[in-house]
């Protein structure tokens, strides 16, 4: 049996009248752009999320790099994120000429709240908190960190579309949460597509000026902005994803904890969520010392993975100039070089799961 490290057809097929439907529709409109299903989902996804506002962007990375832009954030200030994230994420403090300051992460793949205030300095002017892997952060020490040095808060939650932390959806901590409606992603769209959500419906209008040109008025333009815009198409289809995401996300926690409670592997370390939150499982992510051998004997039985990731941004070639050597980052570099995320999709039959959980327990 050939089992992918994820799959996304299976989440058509299972609602494909919903879908095809909806495109005809969107198709036979006439309006592909900025138009009423732009402004539903909008409306739709800010209820789901408890956000007060949302617009809908051209991808997840612009949600970053806007949110930097529309906050001020620019050249010379810095950004606290975490070193084990995935590079857009480093990518929307840089596009603004800002520094990413790395701290290190905690065990649940989240920053290390401990470590964020020796790294504060005059030149701070946000955190960015990632909710890596579905999994959330400890949001609570990281609000009071903002609150106490007058931080902007920005969350990438790119991959924890409905997290719960203390029954509160991530992206709603902070000034504005950045998600990536990327194929993949547990809230996907059929191609590229991102949104953020913001608690002040003044700075989503100054959001949907850049997104637009930085134009209010067609051919008028107040700002340098961009042309980032989520098409009709996507959000129409990804209306109807939202309204099956209840589902799609129990079935993935349903899955997580079917892994947790039937691996048994001494030479695994498995993902615990913080005490109070409730993940999504974009990924599951177990440890393994031997990374590189269990995912190759897992390969050998025709199981793929992912590993999530490899290289850690500060010591991509991209990031050369921010001058970080290996050894700066310890634990973020350790754990990119053990972590291994397991096959996990909706649709993933139980035989799939079984298959995947004895060729883990069979790895010695």
């Amino acid at each position: 049996m050939k089992i992918m490290p994820n799959r996304m057809d299976r989440g058509f097929y299972k609602y494909q009248q919903e879908f095809e439907q909806k495109a005809i529709d969107v198709l036979r409109s006439g309006w592909y752009v900025l138009g009423k299903e732009v402004a539903a989902f909008e409306k739709e996804f800010a209820a789901f999320s408890g956000a007060e506002d949302c617009v809908g962007l051209a991808s997840g990375l612009d949600a970053l790099w806007l949110a930097f832009r529309v906050l001020g954030i620019g050249a010379g200030d810095e950004v606290i994120v975490q070193g084990n994230t995935y590079i857009a994420s480093v990518m929307g403090i840089t596009i603004n000429n800002a520094i990413p300051i790395f701290v290190e992460p905690d065990e649940h793949f989240g920053m290390d709240v401990s470590r964020i205030e020796e790294k504060i300095t005059s030149r701070t002017k946000a955190i960015l908190a990632v909710h890596l892997y579905g999994m959330p952060c400890d949001m609570t020490p990281i609000v009071e960190l903002c609150r106490k040095h007058h931080l902007f808060l920005v969350e990438d939650c790119a991959q924890s579309h409905g997290a719960l932390y203390h029954g509160k959806m991530t992206g709603t901590f902070g000034d504005v949460g950045c998600f990536s409606f990327y194929p993949s992603k547990n809230l996907g769209a059929f191609g590229d597509g991102g949104a953020v959500i913001v608690k002040d419906s003044a700075l989503a209008q100054t959001f949907r000026m850049y997104r637009n040109y930085g134009s209010e008025k067609r051919y008028y333009n107040k700002v340098v902005g961009a042309n980032s815009r989520l098409d009709e198409l996507q959000a129409g289809l990804l209306r109807i994803r939202l309204q099956h995401i209840q589902e799609i996300t129990e079935e993935r926690r349903a899955i997580a904890t079917y892994y947790s409670e039937n691996i048994k592997n001494p030479l695994l370390k498995l993902p615990e969520l913080i005490e109070g939150t409730d993940g999504v499982w974009h990924q599951y992510v177990v440890r393994c010392e031997e990374r590189d051998r269990l995912a190759e004997t897992l390969s050998n039985q025709e199981i793929g993975t992912i590993i999530h990731y490899p290289i850690p941004p500060h010591l991509s070639e991209a990031y050369q100039y921010l001058g970080y050597q290996k050894g700066d980052l310890p634990i973020t570099e350790h754990l990119a070089d053990t972590v291994l995320s397991l096959p996990i999709y909706n649709g993933m039959t139980r035989e799939e799961q079984d298959t995947v959980i004895q060729a883990v327990n069979g790895f010695t």
